[in-house]
């Protein structure tokens, strides 16, 4: 069913519900801004300006007398106008400490999001003419520098990991070892379709057994965006689906409203997203203990095997569903690295006898 499934339907529902919750929340000249935006930003990304145009404004009533008795959705455009830069850079020291001086867990790049989501609100009312200075202008925004070092997985981990779901741990309790046995094609169709489609896990999460086609070998998914997308998979996806599809998933007895999710918890609902996001952390403490793996981790490692295998980068974007192929970089520069290192004994000028 894809992005026409009652899941995707009611996600968007109450994703809408949420975002006029804290719409109402906000001053006036915010919620002008917001409406300004819904026509070509995601809901989610205006749940997100929300929150960070929230967390501005309770900034100013924590530190401003005049503002502590007054609710943060009466508050007008001179408040908005008397705001200097020096305020907007006091904010962003108050975004890295806490009041009691310690390391607050805002770092750079959560910083220059709303740092992004404040200087889109000013840059709104000045085009506007409702403002007759932008303060933001004259703020730095936190540089980002891109971590070439991304963290994936090399082959004999990915091995690893497979084996300790079908295998387990020495470490293991008895008890936990009756309770991985009762999810373990469940848990081994998830990685095997992540490490080797790339999907990410909201759209794992999202799928309905209805999505996957077992004659063409293909997934329907929806994409972050909203999109509608088919990506194809291999045997051993096909295989580890197969396998769960006709064995433990008929097992499962599920809640009203659940049946038509592809994967299931224990209670018989769909499987969320955090609970597939432990099962991944949970297998990768046991059989890659050296290294922090996500889904996310399993979705780089996807990506850096296609460009070794085909070295063509729009394919790659393309199947892991990247807008911008500059994204795509990103899993390019590992095979670069490599590349370098073979280039340290490709040439010897030394004189051979």
């Amino acid at each position: 069913m894809g992005k026409d499934s009652e899941f995707y339907k009611n996600k968007n529902k109450n994703k809408k519900i949420k975002l006029r919750s804290l719409i109402n929340e906000l001053p006036g000249f915010a919620k002008d801004y917001i409406h300004s935006k819904e026509v070509t930003a995601q809901t989610s990304t205006l749940i997100s300006y929300c929150y960070d145009l929230l967390t501005f404004f309770r900034f100013l009533q924590s530190n401003n007398p005049s503002l502590k008795s007054k609710e943060i959705v009466d508050f007008d455009f001179k408040l908005l106008e008397s705001i200097t830069s020096e305020d907007i850079i006091e904010y962003q020291r108050y975004l890295e400490l806490n009041v009691d001086g310690e390391l607050h867990e805002n770092g750079k790049k959560a910083i220059a999001r709303k740092m992004t989501s404040l200087r889109g609100l000013y840059e709104y009312h000045y085009m506007h003419k409702n403002i007759s200075e932008n303060p933001m202008l004259l703020v730095p925004l936190p540089h980002i520098k891109k971590d070439k070092n991304i963290v994936r997985m090399n082959n004999y981990e990915v091995q690893s990991i497979l084996q300790a779901i079908e295998m387990g741990n020495a470490n293991m309790t008895e008890r936990q070892r009756k309770y991985v046995k009762k999810t373990q094609k469940r848990d081994l169709a998830i990685l095997t379709l992540m490490l080797n489609t790339g999907i990410r896990v909201s759209e794992c999460n999202g799928l309905d057994l209805i999505d996957v086609d077992f004659v063409v070998n293909s997934l329907t998914i929806v994409r972050k965006g909203g999109g509608q997308d088919v990506i194809y998979f291999g045997n051993d996806v096909h295989n580890a689906l197969y396998d769960y599809v006709e064995t433990e998933r008929k097992l499962i007895n599920p809640v009203e409203g659940h049946e038509k999710a592809l994967f299931y918890s224990l209670q018989g609902k769909r499987i969320s997203v955090n609970a597939i996001e432990n099962l991944v952390k949970k297998y990768a403490r046991m059989a890659v203990p050296n290294k922090k793996i996500t889904p996310h981790k399993l979705r780089s490692t996807y990506g850096t095997a296609l460009y070794r295998e085909t070295g063509d980068i729009r394919l790659v974007a393309d199947v892991l569903g990247h807008e911008n192929v500059n994204t795509t970089i990103d899993y390019y520069a590992a095979i670069e690295d490599e590349h370098k290192r073979q280039a340290a004994n490709a040439v010897n000028f030394q004189r051979k006898d």
